[in-house]
């Protein structure tokens, strides 16, 4: 039996519906699944599609949901919003294997499991018998904010709101974002970084006087440091690697590297949980841009915020502050030791793990990272040479499988994003004529390239800016308290 727990507290054990409809747990922990020794069995699952291998991993680790409430999510979940039958198609190349995980409502691989987490937090909501409403607090780097939005839009008993940093968006993301549908969304600006809005929905969620302030208000959040947006990221990787077998491109039991853009580490972590579930990975190839706190603190064991921030053509992956990291670090310890780390970090700007818990990663994990050059020379030269359009994070993740290559062990990338939502960027690497508006790129990359571009992505342009309010970094609970108030009339 699957267990739910903290990472503050190896007492604090919840049902998997009062995880996803808490987010966050009470001190100040992240909800994490105690695998143990269950599995999924590859041979049993070898001809099912993206949604019934969905239904057998969820139905494995949501314990307290039956199967046909599950069968329920994943119906409106995986339906006719996507334009791929297959959800997560895998594309070849002379190296290696692209899985595409974009082919959502929003053009992002947000999408998997922002699709399914609304119909799975109403079914949370029911079970737990809450006649409140949530409140989703909600921090992005780009592609989560829109995704959420689109998921939670007019769902009943839920508002949202949707924390973004102001100057670290793509100009298609913040249009994505401030057009969004729906009476109960709302998205607010944030002068500052995403660590800044991670922390302002992070404080939100243990304070005292916002929780106490109105009892008729749960707080939740859609980032992944949700349990319930994490679980529905694993299924990716076991569809995948079911691809490549049914494409005879390996055997069943053969071993894959995967390599993932990473910032928040939860796409990286589900590989992880995928793994301890029983998929035949060798290593997870962590790939940062020029903000590489990841990377070093793979190779040293020392995971160090005294250091420069950057804002980069890959922004989702701009982070000093990977929230899922704390679920790795407590899967490989204990509470105390993630408290210990913790502290440090929160004291000290700096923690170092013990070697044996470094060399445990170093088992799992690869890490690397790429800078800008090097990110848009991938995407010039897997335009010209493969053919293939990605956007700046798979080119990181990319450039990383490229440098750990190995003939004996396929690597499938996981490419998070449509290149049509970073249109300026990537057109800048295959092109000297780079229009300023957002909209005169998109065109002007698909007169050069005539791939499709999504029509979620050229709908925003017909529509009027919702959302324009701008706040400092410093008023985000003042904010928080304000919009509860409005609530509540």
């Amino acid at each position: 039996m699957i267990k739910v727990i903290s990472t503050r507290n190896e007492n604090n054990e919840v049902s998997i519906s009062q995880a996803i409809i808490n987010g966050l747990a009470d001190d100040g922990g992240l909800y994490v699944p105690l695998i143990n020794d269950e599995k999924i069995e590859l041979d049993k699952i070898l001809d099912y599609s993206y949604k019934e291998i969905a239904n057998t991993i969820l139905s494995k680790l949501l314990v307290d949901f039956s199967l046909e409430e599950i069968k329920e999510c994943t119906d409106k979940a995986y339906d006719d919003k996507w334009d791929d039958k297959s959800i997560a198609p895998i594309k070849e190349y002379s190296k290696g294997y692209i899985c595409e995980l974009w082919h959502g409502p929003t053009s992002a691989f947000k999408d998997i499991a922002l699709t399914i987490l609304p119909h799975l937090m109403s079914k949370a909501y029911e079970k737990e018998n809450k006649s409140n409403r949530i409140l989703i607090l909600t921090a992005t780097s780009g592609d989560t904010g829109k995704a959420a939005l689109a998921g939670f839009k007019d769902v009943n008993n839920i508002n949202i709101i949707v924390f973004y940093p102001n100057e670290g968006v793509s100009d298609t993301q913040k249009r994505q974002m401030c057009t969004s549908l729906g009476d109960n969304v709302e998205v607010i600006a944030v002068e500052g970084n995403f660590d800044d809005c991670q922390k302002m929905v992070k404080d939100a969620s243990v304070n005292k006087n916002i929780i106490n302030f109105n009892k008729n208000i749960s707080l939740s959040s859609a980032n992944s440091i949700n349990i319930g947006r994490l679980i529905p990221q694993i299924v990716y990787y076991f569809s995948s690697y079911i691809q490549l077998v049914k494409m005879n491109k390996i055997n069943l039991y053969d071993k894959v590297n995967f390599s993932v853009p990473t910032g928040n580490f939860g796409n990286i972590l589900a590989g992880y949980l995928a793994k301890e579930l029983g998929l035949p990975i060798n290593k997870l190839i962590c790939a940062s841009n020029s903000n590489h706190i990841l990377t070093d603190f793979f190779t040293s064991g020392r995971y160090s915020l005294d250091r420069d921030f950057y804002t980069t053509i890959s922004p989702s992956m701009d982070i000093l502050i990977s929230s899922n990291l704390e679920r790795l670090l407590f899967l490989l310890s204990d509470s105390k030791t993630v408290n210990e780390l913790m502290t440090s970090l929160a004291n000290n700007k700096e923690y170092i793990v013990p070697k044996e818990m470094l060399d445990k990663m170093q088992e799992s994990f690869l890490a690397t990272w790429c800078d800008e050059e090097n990110c848009k020379k991938t995407i010039k030269d897997f335009y010209e040479k493969e053919n293939i359009l990605i956007d700046p994070h798979t080119a990181v993740a990319l450039k990383a499988s490229e440098e750990f290559y190995d003939q004996n062990i396929p690597c499938i990338t996981l490419s998070t994003a449509s290149p049509y939502k970073f249109a300026n960027d990537v057109l800048s690497c295959i092109s000297d004529n780079i229009p300023s508006n957002s909209l005169e790129a998109i065109k002007a990359l698909y007169n050069i390239t005539s791939i499709s571009i999504p029509n979620n992505l050229l709908e925003i342009y017909d529509m009027p800016i919702r959302f324009k309010e701008i706040i400092n970094k410093e008023d985000g609970i003042k904010t928080i308290t304000k919009k509860m108030e409005a609530m509540n009339v």
